[in-house]
């Protein structure tokens, strides 16, 4: 990767013994995110397959109300569904701290951090802009032929808080993923042995995965996405960038949803 040296990067570790504990400190930490996440996609998706109807029958929904005649108690909900997701991403920064017995780079490690922000909000937008159209072509074509359920990406109540919370949900979601499931799992399977190879396709694979339950369109997408981003990641030596873009994309696709469903014909709806 670019960027400042790190004689952790992603080099194997000699000493059996902290290879085990990366492995096990890797598997806890997709165990309270992203690969609980990919379980429950999955077995969303086979509840999906066994019901009567074809994918495009069925909606899911992205950020739902929790309580929709109780305006502040709503708010409340979605903040704190918000914060609690952020706290895996807390996990790996203090893992990566305590990565050595001198201290670990922390964030740092991943390239998390606001020390090029010119730059990786330019690569992010551009990024952003070649994923997200072709993102929401594929989508649309997916939907269409039965591939793909209706993805509603907010039902959230006609409330003065209601942008802001889809922009911190996008927010959230980017810092989440692109934290663990590119530079953090990246970082921990090359240490632990994995070829550049093999992690490319754990790391995409896991992405598509828990982005199952919106169909096979969903999964295609989302494998493709994480290849792309793999590639740039280690072009760049930043995860940044790719938390721009993700965010951007998600803003656009929440924000967008909520302006738009409804007044226009080609955006499918619950």
């Amino acid at each position: 990767m670019r960027g400042e040296p790190d004689d952790m990067a992603d080099s194997p570790l000699s000493d059996p013994g902290r290879r085990r504990v990366f492995q096990q400190e890797l598997l806890l930490v997709l165990a309270l995110s992203l690969g609980a996440s990919a379980v429950a996609a999955v077995i969303r998706f086979t509840g999906v397959l066994t019901r009567p109807g074809g994918l495009s029958d069925y909606a899911a929904t992205l950020n739902a109300s929790r309580a929709p005649d109780r305006p502040w108690l709503d708010l409340a909900w979605q903040l704190f569904g918000i914060a609690t997701a952020l706290v895996p991403v807390l996990l790996v920064a203090h893992l990566l701290l305590r990565e050595r017995s001198d201290g670990g780079p922390g964030m740092r490690a991943l390239g998390f951090d606001l020390r090029r922000p010119g730059g990786d909000l330019a690569r992010g937008a551009a990024v952003a802009a070649a994923i997200g159209g072709s993102g929401l072509l594929l989508y649309l074509g997916a939907q269409a032929v039965g591939l793909n359920l209706t993805v509603v990406p907010e039902s959230l109540p006609e409330v003065w808080w209601k942008l802001p919370v889809l922009i911190a949900s996008a927010v959230q979601n980017a810092v989440v993923e692109e934290v663990i499931v590119l530079g953090y799992l990246l970082r921990r399977l090359g240490q632990t042995g994995w070829t550049p190879m093999a992690a490319l396709l754990a790391s995409s694979l896991l992405r598509g995965t828990y982005h199952l339950y919106q169909g096979i369109g969903g999964f295609v997408g989302n494998v493709v996405m994480g290849i792309v981003f793999v590639w740039l990641y280690r072009r760049w030596g930043r995860i940044m960038p790719l938390v721009v873009a993700h965010a951007l994309i998600d803003i656009v696709a929440f924000v967008g949803y909520a302006l738009l469903a409804g007044k226009v014909g080609w955006l499918p709806t619950a």
